[in-house]
């Protein structure tokens, strides 16, 4: 197997005092072995727009390295921060020109997700997983 993916019921914060469920698949492919990615539902794209039928989710890309720091403490720079909120859950801060969202995940969760992408590639290991060519393809489209 070359791909964890895990189903994930988390938390929009839309107040201090509001939240709204929200599906989030959780993936790691071998074949990116520094990232990890998270698929939204459509419909809470950042910048208020609908997307296109054809586009089921939105994803965020970024390393897995700041997901797995961040579960424990306070991590993050740029577009994406993790920080644990309690004992039992971590908050997801992803921002973008067209506004800022909170996701609020079990932490037991995202360990979870986190120890399955280990099994497939173990940290410190992703070197041995990173395919060059396609990469640089990838960057060049």
């Amino acid at each position: 197997m070359s791909v964890v993916e895990q189903a994930v019921q988390a938390r929009l914060i839309v107040s201090a005092h509001r939240s709204a469920p929200l599906r989030v698949t959780l993936r790691y492919l071998a074949g990116d072995p520094l990232a990890v990615r998270m698929g939204f539902p459509a419909e809470f794209a950042l910048d208020g727009e609908a997307a296109p039928d054809d586009t089921p989710e939105i994803t965020w890309v970024f390393a897995r390295e700041l997901l797995a720091g961040g579960v424990d403490l306070p991590c993050g720079q740029g577009d994406v921060h993790v920080r644990p909120s309690s004992a039992r859950h971590t908050v997801v801060e992803l921002r973008s020109p067209e506004g800022t969202a909170l996701v609020r995940f079990p932490t037991p969760d995202l360990r979870r997700f986190l120890w399955r992408s280990h099994a497939l590639v173990a940290a410190g290991q992703e070197h041995l997983h990173l395919d060059a060519d396609r990469a640089l393809a990838e960057l060049l489209r």
